[in-house]
């Protein structure tokens, strides 16, 4: 599939042109960013790790009849994927309390959620991507109601397989960002799944391998991220 213009660039991914319409090549960056873009670093081969994470976990999902935009990767920092309308809207699935839900209501940083939560936030970094909740969503424009219930179905099933693949690799699926878009008359999951869009923490230690390592200044961020993608990959991690 050959490579043509910039379609779209943003924080942590580029989406280029490709020669057929119907698909887009995804490259990830090395970049890393927080707080809606106002912390920005980034790290050696992070766009490999978050793209070798994200592809194995599209793979898997589709194995139990996810719907996602992956179609194959084609490098180790790039993707081919679907070319989808996407939809504004980040859905966060939350198994254990921590972060912004801690600060908003005042729960137990570390508590295990006895039932998922799933919030909407437009996505729009210059309002602090505010919460909304599904009628914002249909007043909007942004979809439909039965749009919608396929985007929680879907979030609540990925949410299922995913905690039970992580815990059987010794990990906790804290929470995650999933994003989504429509294309031929059907819902995609899309975007990313990696340290970028996930908390994980070690079940023994609590170690964070994901992107909170950067927004706390906890250290240790390139060699978390990769310890994820093996562990992802079931693969033994041996840092340099």
């Amino acid at each position: 599939m050959e490579r043509k213009e910039l379609f779209h660039e943003g924080k942590a991914k580029r989406l280029y042109l490709t020669d057929d319409p119907h698909y887009l090549l995804m490259e990830f960056k090395d970049d890393i960013t927080a707080f809606d873009g106002d912390k920005k670093s980034e790290f050696p081969r992070k766009g490999e790790f978050n793209n070798q994470t994200s592809a194995f976990l599209f793979n898997y999902l589709e194995s139990y009849h996810i719907p996602t935009h992956f179609v194959q990767a084609v490098s180790d920092s790039a993707m081919l994927v679907r070319n989808l309308k996407m939809i504004p809207i980040e859905v966060v699935v939350r198994n254990i309390a921590t972060g912004s839900l801690v600060k908003r209501y005042g729960v137990e940083d570390g508590m295990t959620l006895s039932y998922p939560i799933i919030e909407l936030f437009l996505k729009d970094d210059s309002r602090h991507d505010p919460m909304i909740n599904e009628t914002h969503a249909y007043a909007f424009g942004h979809c439909t109601p039965e749009q919608m219930r396929t985007i929680v179905r879907i979030a609540s099933k990925v949410n299922a397989v995913l905690k039970s693949f992580f815990d059987r690799r010794g990990l906790t699926l804290v929470d995650f960002k999933l994003e989504f878009g429509y294309g031929e008359g059907e819902i995609f999951l899309a975007d990313e799944i990696s340290g970028d869009s996930c908390r994980i923490w070690d079940k023994k230690t609590g170690k964070k391998l994901d992107k909170d390592r950067f927004r706390h200044d906890l250290g240790d961020i390139e060699s978390s991220y990769e310890e994820l993608m093996f562990r992802v990959l079931n693969k033994e991690h041996k840092p340099d």
